[in-house]
């Protein structure tokens, strides 16, 4: 099994093999850096790998992101299609597609809460689906869209519709309610600090997902109903803020239409 850790010298990724398979730069043959030789300097030809693995990075949530974006920086400076623009044709091609994942990788992997919905892609679980597209297009259809409301929320939740759909009729009549409206700005502002305080109940799951991945490491056998009881609680967190952010943008367009 292949180990990865930071070079002394560079501070680039490596990748150390643990097992005799040894892989090695098809310019000079001295065993390559992940993304680049450290020898000759060559970009190296793109290989599968999730966000995760091509920073080198353990699959678990808690990250430094200081440091991932110091990798970031340092990658781009090796792997730019313009440190490259006098490179052969393959080693062109090669730094645009790893370019392209590097770029893709760093945006997912800083923000807290895509990091978490793609670990959770990784591990074959799909949140429900609260994207303003699905709103539209329930619009569009008239079918009813698939909606999961925080069970402590139901009752602010059917008073905000209440006073939205009454904005709207207001709206459409020509008649204006400074009152109402204000209302549903103070409803927004309650909702915002209430995503902002899932964000904090989300980094605060990461624990239990991160102590299992090192139980993993150290040669522990974990047990799938505690992988799923982990994964669970990152995914209620998430699908109750997706429907929240759904939920201010619907506030935001009938205040502004």
């Amino acid at each position: 099994m292949a180990t990865t850790q930071k070079s002394e010298k560079s501070g680039i990724l490596v990748e150390t093999p643990s097992k005799p398979a040894i892989t090695q730069c098809w310019s000079c043959g001295a065993m390559r850096a992940a993304h680049y030789c450290q020898e000759c300097g060559k970009v190296q030809p793109p290989t599968p790998a999730d966000y995760f693995t091509f920073f080198g990075l353990p699959k678990k949530l808690d990250l430094d992101t200081a440091q991932l974006g110091r990798d970031f920086y340092a990658l781009s400076r090796k792997l730019h299609p313009d440190v490259n623009a006098k490179a052969n044709t393959n080693e062109q091609e090669w730094s645009l597609e790893k370019t392209s994942q590097l770029n893709d990788a760093y945006r997912t992997l800083k923000d807290p809460v895509t990091r978490t919905e793609y670990l959770l892609r990784l591990q074959g679980v799909q949140l429900e689906e609260q994207s303003k597209a699905a709103t539209d297009e329930a619009r569009r259809t008239g079918a009813a869209k698939k909606q999961v409301v925080p069970p402590d929320m139901l009752e602010e939740v059917f008073e905000l519709n209440m006073q939205l759909e009454e904005l709207r009729m207001n709206k459409q009549m020509d008649e204006d309610d400074p009152a109402l409206a204000q209302d549903i700005r103070k409803a927004k502002e309650h909702l915002v600090g209430k995503q902002n305080e899932m964000l904090t109940e989300l980094k605060s799951s990461w624990g239990q997902w991160d102590a299992l991945v090192d139980r993993t490491v150290a040669g522990e056998t974990v047990g799938e109903a505690e992988r799923a009881t982990a994964r669970n609680a990152m995914l209620n967190v998430l699908n109750k803020r997706k429907y929240l952010a759904n939920l201010l943008r619907e506030i935001d367009e009938v205040l502004e239409s």
